[in-house]
């Protein structure tokens, strides 16, 4: 049975949330609309129609949710700022939405909690959208600005910072398969999105060593373990190439300032352009990355497929969304980004979605305890084989808007009942309760 003193002492255990999902106030206290706004206000594109105006309604509840982490005992919880809030327009300040933050972060510390700020989970202000959003180079110009602004605002209580959570997201689903916003389907728009996110990244990575004295900055990318998904040599083959898309084109420029390189050769090969510009700025050295892990990726080579594999189903057992639960996966991909980047890390998200369901005030979800548990000993496990692994943040504090799955998929330790706003501790955080007291 894994013990909470089994990791070092200054190990980090918190829950981590984002700012569209459970904020709501959508339209309150002169928030402007972001590119998921429109996206989920636009037919057909999130089931149900489901939106984040209200969610869970957190931007007037933060106290009590705040409460509900104290009791479990959490050390950190991460959350994001949501820039139309702060500037609606992309670059004027909307001192209200200002002030929430300073509430939020004030009430965090009042009860010894961390607060680590993502800058940028996926709500592009609609207005800097309009001017090309994340395909217009300028925009990593207006992500300093807004940076450096809350740099400046919480950096004297705020020590822990992330500039961007998963840009394999905000541009491939963004701008390639159009499954989130701003719904585009273009491969080289997915590049070139890419490509921004990264020099913004840089940008804000500049800014914070100008701005703030006392702080550390990283960037969270999605990590996923790719194997091959039969025994031919192709297969095999296609998987390292695969690895090269999703995990080191967002890690490889901002630690050795390129693009790997069977990637790029494979893209060019297609008459793609990959852009190389700003190299010494999205290199700018960052302090840690965060890893988001949530299930490994089968792959096999396909010729009838542009970019030559396809993905393929796995027999492991699976969660409400379909992912297979694979924690060797995790111990994998932290020793693989150890020894390539040689940097610390964080697990800023891990986590399932699962068949919740409140019966008699409680919610019996032993199957995200095991879940836990068995990821909880692959992170010691790493930790043991030389891993420089800090803390480990939970996805998610609470049930909330699932992106195009709209409310369909829980993924939280706190249920949410969405007609009443209530919260109600599942059996896994009671759990993890006890375990932060082992």
């Amino acid at each position: 049975m894994i013990r909470r003193s089994d990791f070092p002492k200054d190990f980090i255990f918190g829950t981590a949330t984002a700012a569209y999902q459970i904020e709501g106030a959508a339209n309150e206290d002169g928030r402007g609309p972001s590119i998921w706004d429109v996206f989920s206000h636009t037919p057909g594109k999130t089931l149900n129609g489901d939106t984040g105006d209200v969610a869970c309604d957190h931007y007037h509840r933060y106290k009590e949710d705040i409460q509900l982490m104290k009791e479990i005992g959490l050390d950190a919880y991460r959350f994001s700022i949501s820039w139309p809030r702060i500037m609606p327009d992309g670059k004027n300040i909307n001192q209200k939405g200002v002030d929430f933050y300073n509430r939020l972060v004030d009430e965090l510390l009042k009860n010894d909690i961390k607060p680590f700020v993502t800058l940028y989970h996926w709500d592009l202000p609609y207005a800097l959208y309009e001017k090309g959003g994340w395909l217009n180079p300028d925009i990593a110009l207006y992500f300093r600005a807004y940076a450096t602004f809350m740099f400046n605002e919480l950096g004297d209580r705020v020590k822990h910072w992330i500039t961007l959570n998963e840009p394999w997201c905000s541009s491939f689903l963004g701008y390639y398969t159009g499954e989130h916003a701003p719904g585009h389907q273009n491969l080289q728009e997915a590049i070139t999105a890419a490509h921004n996110l990264l020099r913004a990244h840089g940008h804000a990575v500049q800014a914070f060593r100008e701005e703030v004295k006392d702080g550390k900055v990283g960037l969270t990318n999605v990590v996923m373990k790719i194997e091959p998904g039969d025994a031919k040599p192709e297969s095999f083959l296609v998987a390292n190439l695969v690895d090269k898309f999703v995990n080191a084109w967002f890690h490889d420029p901002v630690v050795f300032g390129k693009y790997p390189e069977e990637a790029v050769a494979l893209y060019t090969e297609k008459g793609l352009q990959v852009p190389d510009s700003d190299m010494n700025i999205i290199s700018t050295p960052i302090d840690f990355f965060g890893v988001n892990y949530y299930t490994r990726t089968l792959v096999v080579f396909d010729m009838n497929n542009p970019l030559g594999f396809s993905y393929v189903q796995g027999d492991l057992p699976k969660t409400e969304m379909g992912w297979e639960i694979y924690p060797q996966g995790l111990f994998d991909m932290l020793v693989y980004l150890k020894e390539r980047y040689k940097l610390p890390l964080y697990i800023t998200e891990n986590g399932m979605a699962g068949p919740d369901k409140l019966e008699n005030g409680r919610v019996h979800d032993n199957y995200r305890i095991e879940y836990l548990e068995k990821h909880f000993e692959k992170a010691l496990e790493a930790i043991n084989a030389g891993v420089d692994l800090k803390g480990y943040f939970i996805w998610s504090l609470m049930d909330n808007f699932e992106w195009a799955y709209g409310y369909s998929k829980r993924f939280g330790i706190i249920y949410v009942d969405y007609n009443t706003q209530k919260r109600i501790l599942k059996d896994s955080a009671l759990w993890l309760k006890e375990f932060l007291k082992s």
